[in-house]
């Protein structure tokens, strides 16, 4: 009876075991360059279709970052529009996603609501470089939005930056308007004040170079939990925690007015998060139960070896059995795909040049005021001069983009 017992528990281990492997192997990426651009755009044309709003995120910020807009508005495009398509859609493959058997990383990605905010601020940067702020502003409000709908309203709709740039925007396009931006202006000031960060100026409607710098290295995620049903975010310790641009004789501040780790950590629970809590509470419940019959299995085998006990034993290591079957192949891990070449910190400053070619020097420095002097840029504005424009030809503000991150 005992080597009954025992060739039962092998059948079965090796069913669990097979159940953990049903998952066909992904073919290995494209040897990687070293370019970052090249590297992403290769990961994008492999990747399967559930992920490639993840590659296309991580490829049009580095290509943003290399002053590639050619590539990464496509990128950004192609992204928010997936995103759009897929989120809220209880789609098949997302159904399929919320019931026990299958990883909720099967799904199509559209991200946390942080990293679906960060797709729609550097869209609109490109929108502002192309001469379409008035763009720009609706993404910088379509951001807002996606951050108003948090599990805990203390923090809804809280980016300093996206309010702040709103109100820009619109004290820009109408500067005889001496109200144009203030009720934007207001609320970005109120974050500020309620997260403890640097308020923004008033606006410059006269400026005419928007000045975009972003440091430090943004969330990661990780799953958490006994069964790992947790979606986490580990926050890095910042590389840098403020900037100074240096241009024309002036220096210009450039102090973190958003922390996107922040934004992530206090976003608040997830419609995901109850399925996968009920996952691992049915894992752990089947898994007990497992170990019950096994158990009790063994006790009668044990205790007697008539006809009725071998019945008794066969049926409790069956249910035992099964038990464990269903606790292995439940999948409650969290989707810990991240956007992650994302920055921490925001910043912004709009400035007064003349037209011409202006040597610039952007520095970051740490907690402490010590600046990273390896780290120090030095680049070159170019202002146009209006009177150069052709006829009918409206001006535009120079945007500069600049992050302390490599790719």
């Amino acid at each position: 009876m005992r080597l009954v017992v025992q060739s039962t528990a092998i059948l079965a281990l090796l069913l669990i075991a097979g159940g953990c492997t049903t998952t066909p192997p992904r073919p290995p990426p494209p040897p990687l360059t070293g370019d970052a651009v090249v590297d992403y755009q290769n990961q994008l044309d492999a990747a399967p279709e559930k992920d490639r709003a993840l590659w296309q995120y991580r490829l049009g910020l580095a290509a943003l970052r290399r002053g590639e807009a050619g590539i990464a508005k496509p990128a950004l495009d192609d992204a928010l529009s997936l995103v759009a398509a897929n989120y809220g859609n209880i789609n098949k493959a997302a159904a399929k996603s919320r019931g026990m058997f299958t990883q909720e990383a099967s799904k199509p990605f559209v991200g946390e609501a942080y990293e679906r905010v960060m797709a729609n601020f550097y869209r609109g940067i490109i929108y502002w470089a192309a001469g379409e702020p008035d763009n720009a502003r609706a993404l910088f409000r379509t951001g807002q939005l996606l951050d108003s709908d948090t599990l805990n309203k203390e923090y809804a709709g809280d980016y300093v930056l996206l309010d702040y740039l709103d109100g820009y925007v619109s004290a820009k396009l109408n500067p005889h308007s001496p109200d144009a931006g203030a009720d934007a202006l207001k609320r970005a000031r109120a974050s500020a004040a309620a997260q403890e960060r640097a308020a923004p100026p008033d606006y410059d409607t006269a400026a005419n170079v928007m000045v975009f710098v972003d440091y430090g290295a943004g969330p990661q995620k990780y799953a958490g939990g006994d069964s790992g049903q947790q979606l986490l975010y580990r926050v890095l310790p910042p590389s840098a925690t403020s900037a100074r641009l240096s241009v024309g004789g002036r220096s210009y501040a450039l102090p973190p007015y958003d922390d996107v780790s922040f934004q992530a950590i206090t976003r608040g629970g997830r419609v995901m998060d109850q399925i996968l809590g009920n996952k691992a509470a049915f894992k752990r419940t089947t898994d007990t139960i497992g170990d019950v019959g096994l158990i009790g299995a063994m006790a009668v085998s044990n205790s007697s070896d008539s006809k009725d006990a071998q019945i008794i034993t066969g049926a409790l290591l069956l249910a035992g059995f099964a038990s464990k079957i269903i606790s292995a192949s439940t999948r409650t891990r969290a989707d810990t795909r991240c956007w992650d070449n994302l920055p921490r910190y925001l910043s912004f400053a709009a400035i007064q040049l003349p037209p011409g070619t202006h040597q610039a020097e952007l520095a970051f420095f740490d907690e402490k005021g010590a600046q990273y002097k390896q780290q120090t840029q030095n680049f070159m504005i170019t202002v146009p001069d209006p009177a150069a424009l052709p006829i009918g030809a409206a001006s535009k503000d120079v945007v500069i983009y600049r992050s302390q991150m490599r790719n």
